[in-house]
């Protein structure tokens, strides 16, 4: 499948599939959303010093390298799994230049590492940080850890609807700790109650620049 590498407003870059009109990231800010949706309404409001996180969508690493970043600041330690589907080629990634856009240069030789490294094999990126990309459907995916926030950043329901199901619900719920998090750009009002039908709180918040909300979820 075709993916075009186009300029979104805040000057980053992301990927867009022509054969779908969907793009990785917002065209209204990758950088922006990446660091609003994830960061701080998302890894800023759990409160502990060691945190497992799981993502769904690795896609063009934006997610853990702005993780990564937040994880060195706030002198905290992250074990991130992300699962993807399709996985991009290291070097389409590195087109999208996203350490210059966030002005991330130092992080350079870790950020290669984290698009460069084995799928589902648990690597040391820093002494503070570890990475697992595990390839495969999250529909099939048998998640054996737990975690305390995930990132839930699919394609739109519209592009991947089943993603969004109660089922997929269910299954974040069910590998969430006590007092965790979903966070997503998505504010679709069939998923906040999907969401709600397995047992979360939802949050509805304001969204980052070109979305009116975002949703945010707690297993309580």
């Amino acid at each position: 499948m075709e993916r075009k590498t186009i300029l979104t407003s805040d000057n980053s870059k992301t990927l867009l599939i022509p054969e779908l009109n969907e793009t990785y990231h917002s065209t209204k800010g990758a950088m922006v959303e990446a660091l609003y949706v994830f960061i701080q309404e998302g890894l800023f409001k759990v409160d502990k010093k060691a945190i497992k996180i799981f993502e769904m969508g690795f896609g063009t690493g934006l997610n853990a390298l702005v993780t990564f970043n937040a994880t060195i600041q706030k002198e905290i330690s992250v074990d991130y799994h992300s699962i993807e589907k399709y996985p991009l080629s290291v070097d389409l990634i590195e087109e999208l230049d996203h350490l210059n856009s966030l002005g991330y240069e130092k992080w350079q030789k870790e950020y290669h590492t984290m698009l460069s490294s084995p799928w589902n094999e648990s690597i040391e990126i820093h002494p503070n940080f570890k990475l697992q990309k595990l390839e495969g459907d999250l529909l099939s995916y048998q998640i054996a850890a737990t975690y305390d926030l995930i990132f839930f950043d699919a394609f739109g329901p519209k592009i991947q609807a089943k993603l969004w199901s109660e089922e997929v619900c269910q299954k974040m719920y069910d590998c969430l700790e006590k007092n965790g998090l979903l966070v997503t750009y998505c504010a679709q009002g069939q998923f906040k109650r999907n969401l709600k039908s397995v047992g979360f709180e939802v949050e509805s918040l304001p969204g980052p620049p070109g979305k009116r909300e975002m949703t945010r979820a707690y297993k309580k």
